[in-house]
């Protein structure tokens, strides 16, 4: 009989996230948490919907709603950001590396902003 490794190996570390262990949204984890668990049991019940050939339209206004909720989870996390990582970069004490840290956290936001609006 052979022996099975049930040891756990430590996961990789991201240095580029190390140094923001708590991230903006940590202060409202549960929230976000509460608000996606919802939005998955409202994603399961349009499933429903479709296998049981519901209205269309019906259907349509539940996957709007989800979107919207999707939508307001994504401008707080967003929010998050812009109040959390890019004023924490503004708050490096050496002038050179506030600047290319403002300028990095700034364009994650606008990227991330970008894919919101696609």
């Amino acid at each position: 009989m052979s022996t099975v490794d049930l040891s756990i190996t430590a996961p990789a570390i991201d240095v580029e996230h190390e140094v923001h262990a708590r991230h903006g949204y940590s202060a409202n984890k549960d929230a976000y948490l509460r608000r996606l668990k919802r939005i998955e049991g409202q994603v399961r019940g349009i499933a429903r919907m479709v296998e049981d050939d519901k209205y269309c339209i019906d259907i349509l206004t539940q996957v709007a709603a989800v979107t919207k909720a999707l939508h307001a989870v994504s401008l707080g996390l967003v929010e998050e950001h812009i109040g959390h990582c890019v004023v924490g970069a503004a708050s490096e004490p050496d002038p050179g590396a506030r600047a290319e840290q403002i300028d990095a956290k700034v364009k994650e936001a606008t990227d991330a902003i970008g894919r919101l609006l696609r």
